[in-house]
């Protein structure tokens, strides 16, 4: 494990001044190549309307421990005594760029509890930074989720209501097991939840009262209709 290395350790190098320089310099060089793309960008898109964001991943990894490890060897300079997503957040907002965020679906109590993850404390981390520099959040899954609880946690976090929402969310990974047991109602109900800032809605068996998103299952009966329109 990182933390019993010499570096990362509780008290390691990661805290002297050798290892605040070094990771200072390391991680600066990150903030100064996004620095460099985004002018880039800017100049490439201006006068089209498009709306740029800007990638940064979900390092949730050792969270929980004092240096951080997984984030620092990444280049996000942040520690339990450091906010380094503070750091990227202005960097964008000079820009005027989204920051897009992911594993907004996951919880903490779905990871190992050997390797010190905490997801839900990093995505609190960044939504008070962005919140802070005053740009706006999107959001993305990082891993397949179909279940009702994943989307619950995004619906949580998107939530309007807490004054520092999701401005945008992308959904990964659409494929054929979407309709794959509840799997398409679960997304239904998530994308109707998302369109009215983020309020859980629970779809009855069959749409009768004709919502803008249908879903409907194909019965043994009407299954046996089809092939008979098959057939002729």
């Amino acid at each position: 494990f990182p933390e019993d290395t010499g570096f990362f350790r509780k008290e390691g190098t990661w805290n002297t001044k050798y290892g605040e320089f070094f990771l200072g310099w390391y991680s600066g060089k990150l903030l100064e190549h996004g620095d460099r793309i985004l002018e880039s960008a800017k100049g490439i898109f201006r006068g089209t309307g498009a709306k740029l964001s800007g990638k940064v991943a979900g390092v949730h990894w050792h969270y929980k421990t004092r240096s951080h490890a997984a984030e620092l060897t990444a280049g996000y300079y942040n520690t339990r005594n450091r906010d380094g997503y503070l750091t990227i957040a202005r960097m964008f907002a000079k820009h005027g760029v989204v920051f897009n965020f992911t594993c907004m679906e996951m919880k903490d109590c779905e990871q190992a509890g050997h390797a010190g993850c905490s997801p839900e404390g990093l995505v609190q981390q960044v939504k008070i930074a962005t919140q802070t520099a005053g740009i706006e959040l999107a959001g993305e899954n990082a891993l397949e989720r179909y279940d009702a609880g994943g989307y619950s946690q995004v619906l949580a976090t998107s939530n309007s209501h807490s004054g520092s929402g999701l401005s945008a969310f992308t959904y990964l990974r659409m494929n054929k097991k979407l309709f794959e047991g509840d799997n398409w109602r679960h997304l239904v109900e998530f994308v109707k939840s998302m369109s009215e800032g983020g309020t859980s809605h629970r779809l009855p068996a069959s749409d009768s009262g004709r919502s803008d998103l249908y879903v409907g299952f194909i019965t043994e009966r009407n299954t046996q209709k089809l092939k008979e329109q098959a057939l002729v």
